[in-house]
C-alpha cells in the first residue's frame, strides 16, 4: 500500500510538471475592478492551492463539529 501512494503522488507531480510546462502562455484575469497579466501555469498553481486550502479548512470545520 505504501508503494501504491508513492507511485501515485510520483505519477500526480510528473502530471503537474507537464501541465506546468505547456502552460507558459501570458493571460490576462479580470476580477472585479483588477486585471492582473501572469503565466497561465501560476494562475492553474494559485487556482490548486486556494482550492486544496478550502477543501482543508471545510473539512477541519466539519470534524470538529461532529466531536462537538
Amino acid at each position: 500500500m505504501k508503494n501504491a501512494k508513492l507511485i501515485a503522488a510520483a505519477i500526480g507531480a510528473i502530471v503537474i510538471v507537464v501541465v506546468i510546462m505547456q502552460n507558459t502562455a501570458t493571460v490576462d484575469t479580470h476580477f472585479l475592478f483588477f486585471t492582473v497579466s501572469m503565466p497561465r501555469a501560476v494562475l492553474l498553481m494559485a487556482t490548486l492551492l486556494i482550492g486544496f486550502a478550502l477543501g482543508v479548512l471545510v473539512t477541519t470545520r466539519m470534524t470538529t463539529r461532529k466531536r462537538i
